[in-house]
């Protein structure tokens, strides 16, 4: 974290205040954590960082779960090393060691974005210690993903960083609005600046590009993911934010729903961040999941 992080005031400082620092896999990074109860882990995804599950976690407390938020490397207030694996095979590595290092035994699962992808790699991992598998917004069948056209500028090299040197608040914020968050009443322009902040971070989104253009769309991936999510040894289900224009519910959630062998997606109101607007929900959804597997293992 870089001095003028470490000093932010106001929103980011609050964010800074709630959490710790923490080291995985030789990587410096930070952790939101809230409630007692068994561990829900939620790995987030592409502009984003532990700070977009701050209202998550504060649900999934008050649900009498421990909700759990760390930041990937490159992301947020972790550190971004310049010599990293920030494929997804790497951050899911990553997510490995942060589960052994912070000593959580069986967690739940939430993924986002491509948080989803990380998320599998470590589920694939440790399959044993997989007590359920929420899926948010995100991407299974992954050789027929195309990113949005808000993100597809940051793949390519020269225009990726003038796209990211051009991402500057206003701008940001509206993408935001467009894409990103259904009811914008429910969320601060400080809050949606913070998420730019902790996106460019001290190195001007150096390590956010390397993320963009180190995804590993592969049939053998995709099959991987498939396995994953289609796993009997835990219950599965897809929450989706309906009005996501960003991974539309019709073709993401669809494959994400068939892969799973579920009947239906359980759609929730919102755009690509339900995060923001629909934590409620998510959580409900989370600790639903969370009590029927209970229940069924004492059967």
């Amino acid at each position: 974290m870089t001095k003028s992080t470490r000093m932010a005031p106001g929103t980011l400082g609050a964010h800074r205040d709630a959490g710790e620092a923490f080291t995985a896999g030789g990587v410096g990074s930070f952790l939101r954590a809230e409630g007692d109860g068994e561990p829900v882990v939620c790995i987030h995804g592409m502009l984003g960082s532990s700070f977009g599950y701050r209202k998550v976690l504060r649900e999934l407390a008050s649900r009498g779960l421990r909700g759990i938020a760390w930041d990937l490397p490159g992301f947020g207030l972790a550190e971004r090393p310049r010599k990293y694996d920030y494929s997804w095979t790497g951050l899911g590595r990553f997510c490995t060691a942060a589960v052994n290092t912070l000593n959580i035994d069986r967690f739940h699962l939430v993924v986002h974005d491509i948080g989803g992808p990380v998320g599998f790699e470590l589920a694939a991992a440790c399959p044993e210690r997989v007590l359920s598998l929420t899926i948010l917004n995100t991407v299974v069948d992954v050789t027929g993903w195309t990113p949005p056209w808000t993100m597809r500028p940051f793949r390519w090299p020269v225009i990726g960083e003038l796209w990211s040197a051009g991402m500057v608040p206003p701008a940001f914020r509206f993408l935001m609005k467009l894409q990103g968050i259904g009811d914008y009443s429910q969320v601060s322009k400080a809050e949606i600046n913070t998420y730019l902040t902790l996106m460019k971070g001290d190195d001007r989104g150096r390590a956010f590009l390397k993320v963009s253009r180190s995804a590993q769309a592969t049939a053998e991936k995709q099959e991987l993911y498939r396995q994953v999510v289609g796993s009997r040894s835990y219950p599965v289900q897809v929450v989706w934010a309906a009005q996501d224009p960003a991974m539309p519910a019709g073709t993401y959630g669809e494959k994400a729903r068939a892969a799973a062998g579920l009947a239906a997606i359980d759609r929730i109101p919102g755009k690509h961040f339900p995060q923001e607007d629909q934590a409620a929900a998510i959580a409900t959804r989370v600790a639903s999941i969370a009590l029927a597997r209970k229940k069924s293992a004492q059967n």
